[in-house]
C-alpha cells in the first residue's frame, strides 16, 4: 500500500474517533446489571475516572494507528491494527458509561490524539522489535492504571466496575500478544517517561 494511502486511512480513523461514535461487537461488560443507586460524591468519581479511561483508548487509537503507519513488517503491521480495533471496544463502552453517568468526555481528546499519534509514529520509526516492545509496555502500564481505578471505583457501581475488568483483561492480552511477536522489553528510562508522560494525561484528563 502506497504511503498516501495509509496517510489516508489514518486521518480517516482520527475523524471517527474523534467526531462519531464508537461501535462494538461484544456487548457492553455489566450492561446487564441494574443501575446503581450513587450518591453525587460517587457518581462524579465514576464519571471522572471513565473519561481519563475514555481518553485512555483515544490514545491507544492513535498510538497503534501511528505505530501501524511506520511498522516496517507487514505482519507487524495487521497486529498493531488488530489490537487498534479491539480497543474500538473499549473506547465505545467507556463512552457509553460516560453518558449513563450524565458525563462528558475529555475537550481535550484531539491534543490527547494528536501527540499520541506523533509517538506512535516514532516507535514505529526505531524498528519493530522496539515498536512491540512499547506496545507491550504502554498495554502494562494501563493495566496497572486499570487495577487502581478498581480500587478507586465506588464498590456498589457494578456497570463501570465490569467494563474495567474485562478491560484489564484485553490489555494484558495485547500485552502478551506484542511479546510473542518479538516485542523487546524498554530501557528503564524509558518506561520512567512514559510513566510520567501517563501521570500528566491522567490527572489532566480527570479534571478537563
Amino acid at each position: 500500500m502506497m504511503n498516501i494511502d495509509k496517510f489516508i486511512i489514518g486521518f480517516d480513523s482520527a475523524l471517527r474517533t474523534l467526531l462519531t461514535s464508537a461501535q462494538t461487537v461484544r456487548p457492553v461488560p455489566g450492561g446487564e446489571l441494574p443501575e446503581a443507586a450513587l450518591t453525587d460524591v460517587e457518581k462524579r468519581l465514576s464519571c471522572a475516572l471513565m473519561r481519563v479511561n475514555h481518553v485512555g483508548e483515544v490514545c491507544a487509537q492513535a498510538l497503534y494507528q501511528g505505530q501501524g503507519l511506520t511498522a516496517r513488517n507487514e505482519a507487524v503491521q495487521q497486529t498493531l491494527l488488530q489490537a487498534a480495533r479491539e480497543e474500538t471496544e473499549h473506547l465505545a463502552w467507556t463512552e457509553r458509561r460516560i453518558a449513563e453517568l450524565g458525563g462528558r468526555k475529555s475537550v481535550l481528546n484531539p491534543l490527547w490524539y494528536g501527540g499520541s499519534f506523533a509517538i506512535g509514529m516514532f516507535a514505529g520509526m526505531l524498528g519493530d522489535k522496539w515498536n512491540l516492545g512499547f506496545l507491550a509496555e504502554t498495554e502494562h502500564q494501563v493495566g496497572e492504571h486499570l487495577s487502581s481505578h478498581l480500587q478507586r471505583l465506588p464498590d456498589n457501581d457494578g456497570r463501570s466496575r465490569a467494563i474495567v475488568k474485562q478491560m484489564e483483561i484485553d490489555e494484558a492480552s495485547h500485552a502478551t500478544m506484542a511479546l510473542s511477536h518479538g516485542g523487546v522489553e524498554l530501557p528503564f528510562p524509558v518506561k520512567v517517561t512514559m510513566k510520567l508522560g501517563s501521570k500528566v494525561m491522567t490527572q489532566t484528563a480527570y479534571w478537563i
